[in-house]
C-alpha cells in the first residue's frame, strides 16, 4: 500500500482541516499538501537515479515533515538525520548511504557534489497523484552499529502502512484527535506521527524540544495545546511521571499514550497510571527492523506487585516465535523491513524462511502473553535509542591516550544508562574524553558513568570480565578507580 494514500485522501475531503503546526505556525491539510508537491516536483526535476535515497537535513517540525511527503511523492526513500548529533556522524551516514541529493533547512547542509533544495526557498505546487509500488523502500532510519557503524534499516511502503494503520485503528484515530509529535524523524516512532495521523485526517503538533527536560512546562504544553495523545519512550515517561505535577494537572483532553524503545519500570509505569487514571497507556514493543510487532494494552490491576510488565501479543499482523534452543524472539509478518542499507544498496537479513531474528529473549506466561527477559548481544536501549556498546568503544579508541576501555549498561533511576570503564595515560582527563566524544556521537551515545581503572578486569582466558565491569559501578571505587560526573539525558 501506498503511504500517501490516506494523506492525498484527507487533503480532498477535509482540505481546510489542520495538519501541521509548530508554535504559531498553523498549515492545513491543502496548504501542506501544496508545500509538499513543490518538494516532490523540486525533487523530480534533479533526475535523481531510481531507487536512491534523499537525505533530510532538517530539525524535526513542518519542513521537515513537508519534505518527507514531498521525498515519498516524488518515488523516493527519505532518510533524516540527526541534526542534534555530531556533524562528524552525519557526513559519515551521508557516505555510506551514498544518497543522491540533500533537503534541507539551508543551504550549508550540504556535503560534497550533492545537490542541495534549501527547503524554504521551494515553491509550491499540486501534490503528485500517482502512487508507487507497496515494497519501493519509503525510509531509511540509521541506528547504532554492532561493527562499530551505524547501519541504515529500509523500510519499504507496505511495512510502515502495515504498522501505522494497525495503530491507527487501535487508538481510533479522527479528524479531532491532536498529536503531540515528539520524535525526532530518525527515530521509528515518528512513522506513528507522520502516516497514522495524516491518514486519519488528524492534526500533529510538534512539541518543542526544550519541554523534554521541563516536565512542569511540558504539562503545561499539552493542556493548552489540547493534546489528545502520543508516542514517546518510557524515560521521558518516568520523568514527567516524577516532575510533571500531573495530579494537579487538568488534561481533560488527553485520551492515550503509547510507549516503546526500551523497558518501563514497573513502579515507574504504575506512577504514570496512578497519575492519569483515564488516559489508555499501551506497551509497543519492536525493533526497528519489526516496527512494532508485539502490544499490551497496559492493566492497571497488574501493576500492583513490581513483576516485569509482558511485551504482549502479536500486532500488526504478525506471527511470533521462540527458537527452542536459544530462546530468541523471531518475528515473520508485513512490517518487516526490506533489509540493510549499505554503501547505497539493499543487503537481505532476514532467515532463509523468512523470519527476522530480533536478538531478544523471552518466554511465554500462563496468559498467554510474550515477556521480554535482555539481549543475547550486547545492544542495549537507551532513552528508547538503540544503542551498540561497541561503536561507543570504538569511537573510544580511536582517541589518542585511551589505552583500553570498554562499555557497559547499568540500571539508573530512571532507566538503563551506558557507564564506561577506561584505562588512559596520565595526561588525557575525562572531561577532555567527552568534549572528544561530543564531536562523533550523539549525546545518547555517550556514557553518562565513568571509571579510570590501571587495568581492566578479566576472565582466565584473558577475555574482559564484563560481570566485574558493572560492578565496577554498584560499588565504592577502590584506591586506583576514579568516578566522573555522571549526568541522566533523555530522547527528543
Amino acid at each position: 500500500m501506498d503511504l500517501l494514500q490516506g494523506f492525498r485522501h484527507q487533503s480532498q475531503i477535509n482540505p481546510t482541516g489542520p495538519c501541521l503546526v509548530e508554535g504559531e505556525t498553523i498549515l492545513s491539510y491543502a496548504q501542506t499538501a501544496r508545500r509538499a508537491g513543490g518538494i516532490a516536483r523540486a525533487v523530480q526535476s534533479l533526475a535523481l537515479a531510481p531507487n536512491r535515497p534523499v537525505a533530510i537535513a532538517a530539525p524535526k517540525g513542518i519542513e521537515a515533515a513537508c519534505a518527507v511527503l514531498g521525498i515519498l511523492a516524488a518515488g523516493h526513500a527519505y532518510l533524516p538525520l540527526d541534526m542534534k548529533g555530531p556533524e562528524a556522524r552525519r557526513r559519515q551516514i551521508l557516505s555510506e548511504s551514498q544518497v543522491s541529493a540533500i533537503a534541507a533547512s539551508d543551504a550549508k547542509s550540504g556535503a560534497g557534489d550533492l545537490p542541495v533544495l534549501v527547503l524554504d526557498q521551494i515553491q509550491e505546487a499540486d501534490f503528485p497523484s500517482q502512487s508507487v509500488s507497496p515494497a519501493t523502500i519509503a525510509a531509511i532510519l540509521y541506528t547504532s552499529g554492532s561493527t562499530g557503524t551505524p547501519k541504515g534499516v529500509a523500510l519499504s511502503h507496505s511495512a510502515i502502512h502495515a504498522f501505522s494503520q494497525w495503530v491507527r485503528r487501535l487508538v481510533q484515530l479522527s479528524p479531532k484527535d491532536r498529536i503531540a509529535a515528539i520524535a525526532p524523524l530518525h527515530f521509528d516512532l515518528s512513522t506513528f506521527d507522520l502516516f497514522s495521523v495524516l491518514s486519519a485526517g488528524a492534526c500533529i503538533d510538534f512539541l518543542p524540544d526544550t519541554l523534554t527536560s521541563a516536565p512542569s512546562r511540558l504539562t503545561e504544553w499539552l493542556e493548552t495545546r489540547k493534546i489528545t495523545g502520543f508516542y514517546s519512550v518510557p524515560s521521558l515517561l518516568s520523568f514527567w511521571a516524577w516532575k510533571g505535577n500531573l495530579k494537579k494537572a487538568r488534561l481533560n483532553h488527553l485520551r492515550f499514550i503509547l510507549f516503546a524503545g526500551e523497558p518501563f519500570p514497573t513502579s515507574q509505569l504504575r506512577e504514570l497510571a496512578n497519575s492519569l487514571p483515564a488516559v489508555e497507556l499501551h506497551n509497543l514493543y519492536g525493533p526497528t527492523e519489526t516496527n512494532v510487532c508485539c502490544h499490551w494494552p497496559v492493566d492497571r490491576a497488574r501493576l500492583s506487585d513490581d513483576q516485569p510488565i509482558p511485551i504482549g501479543k502479536p500486532a500488526c499482523g504478525n506471527e511470533l516465535r521462540i527458537d527452542s534452543d536459544s530462546s530468541e524472539l523471531q518475528v515473520n509478518g508485513p512490517t518487516l523491513f526490506s533489509g540493510y542499507w549499505q554503501r547505497g544498496k539493499l543487503t537481505p537479513a532476514l532467515t532463509d524462511d523468512g523470519w527476522y531474528r530480533t536478538g531478544d529473549l523471552v518466554s511465554i506466561n500462563a496468559l498467554g502473553e510474550f515477556v521480554w527477559h535482555g539481549r543475547l548481544d550486547r545492544m542495549v536501549k537507551i532513552a528508547g535509542h538503540r544503542v551498540e556498546p561497541a561503536e561507543v568503544e570504538a569511537a573510544l579508541s580511536g582517541l589518542e591516550g585511551v589505552k583500553q576501555c570498554t562499555v557497559v549498561a547499568i540500571a539508573g533511576d530512571l532507566g538503563m544508562q551506558l557507564a564506561a570503564a577506561v584505562v588512559l595515560d596520565q595526561d588525557l582527563s575525562i572531561a577532555r574524553i567527552r568534549q572528544l566524544l561530543n564531536q562523533q556521537l550523539p549525546q545518547y551515545m555517550i556514557p553518562s558513568r565513568w571509571r579510570t581503572c590501571a587495568f581492566l578486569p578479566r576472565l582466565n582466558n584473558g577475555k574482559l570480565d564484563l560481570q566485574a565491569v558493572e560492578k565496577l559501578f554498584s560499588q565504592r571505587p577502590p584506591a586506583n578507580i576514579t568516578p566522573a560526573a555522571s549526568s541522566r539525558r533523555y530522547a527528543d
